[in-house]
């Protein structure tokens, strides 16, 4: 008896050694891919933005599109919006849903982010407040968008999604943000789902050289 019960426990502690590897993979070691992917991304985004405008190309998918900052969430808070939502583009940073609207544009411009692995860039979405700021910036301008509410929903409600919020053949007639996540933490029972409407238009501020 005292074989099995020490048989057992070692392979308690070998399950709990197993399980917190795994824990710190998911929550640290998929944080620092996302960190490299980003400072890969922005790198590439900068320059392009720096370079010389000759035509206006459509942004590849898995490429990064815009800048997202969320004053809420402190000065350091920024992430490069890649372009798509398949797994492999949400590893990088949230992701822009194609065929929606693109920043500032008639319509709604819909992004998704993880909440708690791959830098987790929309962990503390339920933190957000009506009033609250959502900054995009883009090689010429930064729309700034007012949160309007929040909202949680089942996964099968892609309809947040539309021009229109909750009402796909409605034409739009405002320019908004809806930034969706998983709810609650740890869980995709349900999705938290954020929405903006764009309250100013300004030239994009440019970081000095070397920054």
């Amino acid at each position: 008896m005292r074989t099995v019960l020490r048989g057992v426990g070692e392979l308690c502690i070998t399950a709990g050694l197993i399980v917190m590897l795994f824990v710190t993979y998911e929550l640290w070691g998929t944080g620092r891919y996302t960190q490299g992917q980003q400072d890969r991304l922005q790198d590439e985004m900068l320059n392009g933005w720096r370079a010389a405008k000759v035509t206006t190309e459509k942004v590849k998918l898995g490429e990064g599109l815009a800048m997202i900052r969320i004053p809420r969430f402190g000065k350091d808070y920024r992430f490069v919006v890649v372009e798509g939502v398949t797994r492999a583009d949400l590893r990088k940073g949230p992701g822009h849903y194609p065929g929606t609207a693109l920043p500032g544009q008639l319509g709604n411009f819909v992004v998704s982010g993880h909440r708690t692995t791959y830098s987790a860039p929309f962990n503390r979405l339920g933190e957000l407040d009506r009033g609250d700021r959502i900054l995009i910036d883009t090689r010429d301008r930064q729309y700034v968008y007012q949160v309007t509410d929040r909202t949680i929903v089942k996964p099968s409600a892609t309809d947040v999604a539309a021009p229109v919020p909750f009402h796909p053949k409605r034409r739009p007639t405002e320019r908004l943000i809806t930034l969706t996540t998983c709810h609650p933490k740890y869980s995709a029972a349900e999705r938290m789902i954020i929405f903006g409407e764009l309250a100013e238009t300004l030239p994009r501020v440019r970081p000095a050289a070397g920054k």
